[in-house]
């Protein structure tokens, strides 16, 4: 289960529509509630999406963005729990490109959450998320629930 604190639902509501046509990306910072397998969202930070030739259905995290995100996270006593991008006018569900390349990380254990969020139109229609188990997709609950240590 991904929980998102009602903020962070906002700040990727607001960048998800305002890089609308193109494909935006980020990361979630958190704490994972080990035994429960909950992640539990307390800020969101967006990343460049480097793939410029098909921004409107690819996107490549900055590595630059992804270290200083990391170390942000391990500053606030927290880790990276999640990765978010948007789906513009196309259904908020993992295409064969997320998977192959969730798959390239995560070949043993569980993977992040992989928010997805559909935007149709400039406006967020829907996010759902998912988590890669075994080379395959398998989606999570999401809930809007403020962030609590």
């Amino acid at each position: 289960m991904l929980i998102l604190d009602p903020e962070v639902d906002r700040a990727m509501r607001e960048h998800t529509e305002s890089g609308y046509p193109r494909e935006v990306c980020g990361l979630l910072l958190g704490l994972i509630e080990f035994g429960s397998n909950r992640r539990r969202v307390a800020a969101s930070r967006p990343a460049a999406n480097l793939n410029l030739e098909r921004a409107a259905d690819r996107y490549e995290l900055n590595p630059a963005d992804y270290l200083r995100i990391e170390q942000e996270a391990r500053s606030r006593e927290m880790e990276v729990v999640g990765v978010y991008h948007s789906h513009p006018d196309h259904p908020s569900r993992p295409s064969e490109t997320d998977r192959l390349r969730a798959e390239e990380i995560w070949q043993t254990s569980d993977s992040w959450s992989y928010l997805i969020l559909e935007v149709a139109s400039g406006r967020l229609a829907s996010r759902r998320s998912w988590v890669l188990r075994q080379g395959v997709f398998a989606e999570e609950d999401v809930q809007i629930l403020p962030f609590r240590r």
